[in-house]
């Protein structure tokens, strides 16, 4: 195992490190509870939290998790047992996730967009004791709760926490606002929590106790609990602090990504925690930019707002363009990530808010955070940007992941990314990115051998396939698995689907690789065009087009228009489903 020493004198990227961030830090030696109330310590009396327009001070919501961590208590949770959480961004989100903290029992989140059979098989694998959840989900999760055998279900509505009226209430309802749903008569009142005092029980926990179950998106199998420790989760969250340094006192987090996602859960709630902010929690995203455009007007002249988001998001912005009537100047910094950003978003994105736009990379075993564009000094397109604060990173090769590559003998330019002969170069530089840092997690539960394979001495094997160029700036070209073999040549989906979105009627694109009758791999693009240009642009207009602007290997044998594209929760187009759908047109 490298020393210290060695691993400092690598750190290529120390070249171009933002001079406000600290290249080492030191972390709290805490647990997120503790973590927790050293904020309430500090802020007490500030807003922790705004949803659907009501306000929770620091001081309210310690009440609230110290109360429902003595009510769960009560109901028999313990140290070390596991409580699914099946929430939307909400109030009860942050009370239920601190106060199993609290109590040292794990936490795994669930998509409430989830079914029975997917909810069955992340209680059974977790091994849930308990399960709190919101009321208008629970049909659909009922059998799969039912056969994991969880023996605690907390039901909650949305609006539980916000005080509303009797009438407000009602006429939510009416109009579908607040939706609502019978739960069972076994099914505990998650605001009969509250009613206990607000003293639960006194637990020994270490930092180095399992926090979260996170599970991974499947993408490459059926999906796994990612281990992740007090210590993993309180690191990110200070990395990610002293990262984003250049901010006003009064701070704002806008909450659009469900907090049951790893990126929100640390760059939205801990974040926000750790710094005395307030999260501003969306219960969905919002159904129009005008809607978000109004929420960042509404703090102009009062706080900064940092605005994490996922690509979707931000090319919605710029089509939304900049309109009279509202105040963006709120908004400091967006923060894209959970997948790869298309060329030229940002810069029309700052044109449109004035904001600071950094592109980062993260996965769920590390916390997620692991790399981000400075925020003060180069951001560079297509890239990543650097390792966060006492992250080490190395690029090995694809096949046995063994040796070290070396990184590209050039440096990517600030705004379009590599050049089309930079991007040839770069492939003999293209390995599997590998990283270390204290928000890697612990391994996978249950899986021995998928951590023996994904952890090695400490390093954890991303399965991304990436570059570094001269200057330390890290370099997606796309998921190991997804690499096409195309005539002896390796081709990345996600690089030829960057190049497509350049193309001006292509509102989205997906790339895969098929086999064609000869049983060689080939490249097949399935493309949503912009709703004017249906009818008046044809495959062959973008095959011409492909040809003109791509090396020929990366140029699609196989274009499919598609109405839409199969995507999941945080936009992100699914590949797997494209490939899964090819398969069943084989069979």
């Amino acid at each position: 195992m490298l020393m210290e020493e060695e691993l400092n004198s690598r750190r290529l990227w120390h070249t171009k490190w933002p001079e406000k961030v600290p290249k080492s830090l030191e972390y709290p030696c805490c647990t997120l509870g503790d973590f927790l109330r050293q904020s309430v310590e500090k802020y007490g009396p500030d807003t922790a939290i705004v949803f659907l327009n009501t306000p929770v001070t620091y001081n309210s919501l310690w009440d609230m998790v110290l109360r429902a961590a003595n009510g769960l208590a009560g109901l028999g949770l313990e140290k070390g047992d596991v409580c699914a959480i099946m929430l939307p961004n909400s109030i009860q989100f942050v009370v239920s996730y601190y106060a199993c903290q609290i109590l040292g029992v794990t936490v795994t989140t669930i998509n409430p967009t989830y079914k029975s059979v997917e909810v069955r098989h992340q209680l059974k694998n977790s091994g849930a004791k308990a399960i709190i959840l919101l009321d208008a989900v629970y049909k659909d999760a009922e059998e799969g709760i039912k056969d994991a055998g969880v023996s605690v279900i907390i039901g909650t509505n949305i609006v539980d926490l916000c005080g509303f009226s009797g009438a407000k209430l009602f006429l939510g309802r009416i109009l579908k606002r607040f939706p609502s749903a019978d739960l069972p008569a076994n099914c505990i009142k998650f605001m009969n929590l509250l009613d206990y005092e607000p003293d639960p029980p006194c637990v020994d926990i270490d930092p180095e106790d399992i926090a979260v179950l996170q599970y991974t998106g499947g993408t490459t199998g059926v999906p796994k609990g990612a281990m992740l420790t007090h210590k993993n989760m309180v690191s990110n969250a200070a990395q990610c602090d002293a990262w984003l340094w250049k901010r006003d006192k009064v701070t704002g987090n806008i909450g659009m990504l469900p907090l049951f996602h790893a990126f929100a859960m640390t760059v939205v709630m801990n974040l926000t925690i750790r710094i005395g902010g307030f999260q501003i929690l969306f219960p969905r995203p919002p159904a129009n930019i005008s809607e978000l455009f109004k929420v960042i007007d509404k703090y102009s002249g009062k706080a900064s707002l940092i605005m994490p988001a996922v690509p979707p998001v931000f090319k919605r912005i710029n089509a939304f363009g900049k309109k009279d009537g509202y105040d963006l100047s709120a908004l400091k910094i967006a923060v894209s990530g959970a997948g790869p950003l298309p060329l030229g978003i940002r810069k029309k994105f700052e044109e449109i808010t004035g904001a600071v736009m950094i592109e980062g990379y993260g996965l769920s075993e590390a916390s997620p955070v692991t790399h981000v564009n400075p925020i003060d000094g180069i951001s560079k397109d297509g890239t990543i940007g650097l390792p966060l604060s006492d992250t080490y990173i190395k690029i090995m090769d694809k096949e046995e992941g063994t040796k070290e590559l070396p990184p590209l003998p050039f440096s990517v330019a600030e705004w379009g990314g590599m050049t089309p002969e930079q991007t040839e170069m770069a492939d003999a530089c293209t390995g599997e990115l590998v990283i270390k840092g204290p928000q890697v997690m612990k391994g996978y539960l249950n899986c021995s051998v998928d951590t023996s394979n994904t952890i090695r001495d400490g390093w954890l094997y991303t399965g991304d396939i990436a570059c570094v160029d001269a200057d330390g700036y890290t370099i997606i070209r796309d998921r190991l698995k997804d690499i096409i073999k195309y005539r002896g040549y390796a081709v990345f989906p996600a690089e030829v689907e960057d190049l497509l979105h350049q193309h001006p009627d292509i509102k989205d694109a997906a790339v895969i690789g098929v086999t064609d009758r000869k049983g060689d791999e080939t490249v097949k693009a399935f493309i949503e065009l912009y709703p004017e240009s249906i009818g008046n642009v044809t495959e062959k207009d973008i095959h011409l087009w492909a040809k003109k602007n791509m090396a020929h290997h990366k140029v699609p044998s196989i274009i499919e228009f598609r109405d839409s594209l199969p995507v999941n929760i945080l936009g992100k187009v699914l590949r797997r489903t494209l490939r899964d759908e090819e398969r069943g047109k084989r069979k």
